[in-house]
């Protein structure tokens, strides 16, 4: 694959322990077990307490808290878990029942930066990669706020941003900002007759098996909304992903090189 290296260089970063930690005084919901079948097999475990949390957590009633190493590292009210990834599906960002102002994450998702994830995708399972779908609706949030530099996202086939209503409102507010948008996929669709984009087309390696969200603004930008961020995901097998994303600008601007140069 031509962004397999890439992939691979994000991976080796090395992830320290990280484990979420669910704090609620009421005691468990259904929610905890979703949330536990979420990151089944993933390199993230869940734990859940009845109100004294890990060393550094709050104390308040009903939140999650990112534990790093044994120190905590993010912590969210709950209901922000909830309304962020477990209350929700896919189709409410593919219909646009979110959408792209409603795409800020809490601090304990963002906080999974760097961990390489293996996730599969409908059929085989309804919820796993709903979170790679969330953070490249965060990153596109990040772009469109920033209004400004460049946005590199893959598609598969171009003809989904057409198809699902959410993906077209999102990239039309982004090509009329002032964000640069180059997308990539299959030509099954010309979005440069609609849409102010750059659209790079091809088959196979690095268009059909690729999913990536990299914003990339220059080393020198500023501005509250000028850090970078980059998602991308691999399709090793049909429907089965791995996936990483990062905010690391190194990691980015790199990332960001490639796709250019490659694809």
């Amino acid at each position: 694959m031509i962004l397999d290296a890439q992939y691979e260089t994000l991976a080796s970063v090395g992830t320290t322990d990280r484990r979420l930690a669910v704090i609620r005084r009421d005691g468990g919901t259904p929610l905890d077990s979703m949330l536990g079948r979420l990151f089944e097999d993933q390199p993230v475990s869940i734990a859940t307490s009845d109100g004294s949390g890990p060393a550094g957590a709050t104390g308040e009633d009903d939140v999650a808290v990112l534990v790093e190493d044994g120190e905590v590292v993010a912590t969210s009210p709950l209901a922000a878990l909830e309304r962020a990834i477990l209350l929700v599906n896919s189709d409410l960002y593919t219909t646009g029942t979110i959408g792209l102002a409603d795409a800020d994450l809490p601090a304990v998702l963002t906080g999974l930066a760097d961990v390489p994830f293996r996730l599969r995708g409908y059929p085989l399972a309804h919820k796993e990669t709903l979170l790679l779908i969330a953070i490249s609706r965060q990153i596109e949030l990040r772009a469109r706020r920033a209004d400004g530099w460049e946005l590199h996202s893959s598609f598969q086939r171009l003809s989904r941003i057409d198809d699902e209503v959410g993906t077209r409102r999102t990239y039309e507010r982004l090509a009329d900002s002032g964000v640069d948008v180059h997308v990539y996929g299959e030509p099954d669709w010309d979005p440069e007759t609609e849409l102010d984009v750059t659209a790079h087309c091809g088959y196979g390696d690095g268009y059909s098996d690729s999913w990536f969200v990299v914003f990339d603004p220059p080393a020198e930008a500023t501005g509250a909304h000028s850090s970078p961020a980059g998602l991308l995901a691999l399709e090793d097998d049909p429907r089965i992903w791995r996936g990483i994303w990062t905010y690391r600008p190194d990691a980015v601007a790199e990332l960001a090189a490639t796709i250019r140069r490659e694809l």
